[in-house]
């Protein structure tokens, strides 16, 4: 199954706070919040959720198109090191003057973040047609659209359903942006929906429909809910609860782009055929990588390590059935 993942590709800049977000806020001051963090850390590194997406499905064997728009900056370090790993970026958009997109992400020692997001050249994501891309990169077999300029986002959408082509529907970050009018279009006749628990209530608000409304409109809803795991529904079908990889306990958590990895390894097992909770608990693994590490595209699938956690986590017959992804 050939996947086109359109979306944001942008560095990011991770710093660390030494405290905890919630105790800087007086409760009598919230409509005039002015706060400055002295942070421990600053790490840069690349991101973006549709590259951090087609990262982790690379690693897992897959050849995903990279559909998004940069600066030239992107070729410094960035293409390379996407091409090394099996990204392919042939429908990436250059822009003539704008840098690539750019993530600031504070995070405290609770792992609760604040977080700003430069657009840049990612403003022109609007002006990618997806029939273009498929006439020089073939025509995909599903299109995830993930948070990105919004008219690219409408436009992807728009065009992946008309012709035909499944959609994987990921608006996350960009749900505080859009009204229910611009939420809908998104969401509503698409094969997968994928967001964490907060991202899921918030849809339903913002499109005034209830979770029964939300299964008759998606083939099938997925709802990350952290260290709980995942659930997916379907309508007319009981809902299925996959625990998440427990993490180790001798390492530093680091949240930052640990939904992007769940939708990697999902989509992965997606595209090779593996039931909706192989492919969930294969997210889990993958996403359970990313938090043991800083830098959402620093994670590694080698050695035998991997698929011995995802046995420890779910047993000897379902590593089997993922073994040949684990092994790249």
């Amino acid at each position: 199954m050939q996947v086109a993942v359109s979306g944001s590709i942008a560095t990011d800049y991770l710093m660390s706070f030494p405290g905890r977000i919630r105790d800087q806020l007086v409760t009598e001051q919230l409509e005039r919040v002015s706060l400055s963090f002295l942070i421990d850390g600053l790490e840069i590194r690349r991101g973006g959720v549709a590259a951090n997406i087609c990262y982790g499905m690379a690693l897992l064997g897959q050849q995903p198109l990279l559909v998004g728009a940069v600066g030239r900056d992107f070729f410094d370090a960035y293409e390379p090191h996407l091409a090394r790993t099996g990204v392919d970026t042939s429908g990436v958009r250059v822009s003539e003057h704008q840098h690539s997109a750019m993530f600031l992400c504070t995070t405290d020692e609770d792992q609760n973040q604040i977080a700003s997001f430069y657009p840049g050249a990612m403003a022109e994501a609007q002006h990618i047609a997806l029939d273009a891309v498929a006439a020089t990169s073939g025509q995909p077999d599903l299109v995830v659209v993930c948070p990105n300029d919004p008219a690219a986002m409408a436009r992807h959408t728009r065009e992946a359903l008309e012709a035909g082509v499944p959609v994987a529907a990921d608006p996350s970050q960009q749900l505080p942006r859009l009204d229910g009018e611009g939420v809908a279009p998104l969401v509503d006749g698409a094969t997968y929906l994928l967001s964490n628990d907060y991202e899921a209530a918030l849809i339903e608000a913002k499109t005034g429909w209830d979770g029964a409304e939300v299964l008759r409109r998606v083939g099938t809803r997925v709802t990350t809910h952290g260290a709980k795991g995942s659930v997916i529904e379907q309508a007319g079908e009981p809902a299925l609860h996959v625990p998440a990889v427990t993490p180790r306990e001798e390492v530093a958590l680091e949240p930052t782009g640990v939904g992007d990895a769940f939708r990697s390894g999902f989509l992965a097992g997606r595209a090779r055929a593996l039931d909706l909770e192989r492919s969930a608990q294969l997210g889990s693994l993958v996403a359970t990588l990313a938090l043991e590490t800083v830098g959402t595209q620093e994670y590694r699938l080698e050695g035998a390590e991997p698929l011995r956690r995802f046995a420890a986590a779910y047993g000897d017959t379902a590593a089997a059935e993922v073994e040949g992804l684990l092994r790249g």
